[in-house]
């Protein structure tokens, strides 16, 4: 791609690339956008999707990224003062407080000194765990949609497909995890499902005949879902020309790939809004507690936000169980896949699938970012 078509293509280049995080393949007009500074709580392009999808004012969402960035740096402390008594956490918009919850009286106290609220469990988060890894064994049927920790409930959640939920083998199922450990079950609209899509002209990346977004950009390439590619499969941009190929990738059990960039493309550690200019800088990859907002961007939907609704969650799509997974209440539609899912200016995951749309809602699915990045050997591109 020679650098005079790309400085020809201006902003239509941009916002045909459709990422969060951007990828590989920015224009150098794009480079060239002097950073903002790093006071600045956020984007105005990240802030409106916040008021947009979370009825919040400007000045509400400004206030929720602060609380949401200290309840994250307090969950690490907090975690570690509690010990073998840890049973979860999650953020509360409300109060705007991060809750831990202890097994254990004699660790609150501790807990508490960290800056976090405390509440007493029964079962402690490795012992939930413990259960959601035997329920991780059993064979599910398609009417199960997925299961998860919930710390705020001390139990593992199953979630079933509510036109499914009498049926012969999701009953089998549930008797099957009961045994496992404490479970809760509620009902989903709809089943999972990915988000990749057929050819459509003008979205960032092709890979045979599907569509998908890209995710983050790390040192030597990005990545993005992996039902979205095979190993070694060709990637080309959002002009038909060719970027790298997918040089891990992984679906199901896990999501993910990555994809090497060249031929004259490049990575910059930023994330783009739609018909705005380039949003906020990348700067890490904290990962943000439940109950913290969190946004997205794809190829098809854009910009939307929502908030964290569970982590670890196991999802059982048609073509297999997808583990260690983030459920969002962010909507999404095919094509979106790959996307990029960021708190704040800290780097979430990318987006695998859900169910629902942007127009009547639904959840959403991301894998995190970090597994990623460890299990590839990855450096994130930040700023």
């Amino acid at each position: 791609m020679r650098r005079t078509t790309i400085l020809r293509t201006g902003l239509s280049a941009l916002l045909l690339l459709g990422t969060w995080a951007t990828a590989s393949t920015l224009p150098a007009s794009a480079a060239d956008v002097p950073p903002r500074s790093a006071e600045a709580p956020a984007s105005s392009g990240l802030l409106s999707a916040m008021q947009r999808d979370l009825g919040l004012t400007r000045g509400e969402a400004v206030a929720r990224l602060a609380a949401e960035k200290t309840a994250t740096a307090v969950e690490h402390k907090a975690r570690n003062a509690a010990g073998s008594a840890y049973g979860g956490s999650w953020y509360d918009a409300g109060s705007g407080r991060l809750t831990v919850a202890v097994t254990r009286a004699a660790h609150a106290d501790a807990v508490r000194a960290t800056g976090a609220t405390v509440r007493l469990v029964r079962f402690s988060a490795r012992q939930l765990d413990a259960a959601k890894k035997r329920i991780d064994a059993l064979s599910a049927p398609a009417g199960v949609g997925s299961w998860h920790v919930d710390p705020k409930a001390n139990k593992v959640v199953v979630d079933v497909v509510a036109a499914h939920r009498d049926d012969n083998d999701v009953r089998a199922f549930l008797t099957r995890a009961r045994a496992a450990g404490p479970v809760t079950v509620r009902e989903t609209p709809s089943a999972p499902r990915t988000f990749a899509a057929g050819t459509v002209g003008g979205d960032p990346y092709y890979t045979g005949n599907v569509r998908c977004s890209i995710g983050f950009s790390v040192h030597g390439g990005f990545v993005t879902a992996g039902h979205c590619g095979s190993p070694s499969a060709a990637v080309y941009g959002w002009d038909r020309s060719y970027i790298g190929n997918f040089q891990g990738s992984s679906f199901p059990g896990d999501d993910y790939a990555w994809v090497n960039v060249g031929s004259g493309w490049w990575t910059v550690p930023v994330v783009l809004g739609w018909g705005t200019v380039p949003d906020r800088l990348v700067r890490g990859s904290a990962e943000a507690p439940v109950g913290a907002s969190v946004c997205r961007s794809g190829s098809t939907t854009h910009w939307h936000c929502g908030t964290v609704l569970a982590k670890n969650e196991t999802v059982n799509y048609s073509q297999g169980a997808v583990h260690q997974m983030t459920k969002t209440s962010v909507c999404a539609e095919p094509g979106d896949s790959g996307g990029s899912f960021i708190s704040g200016d800290q780097a979430q995951g990318v987006t695998s699938g859900g169910w629902g749309n942007c127009g009547s809602g639904g959840e959403t699915w991301h894998q995190p970012v970090n597994e990623i990045l460890n299990r590839y050997g990855l450096r994130l591109h930040t700023a």
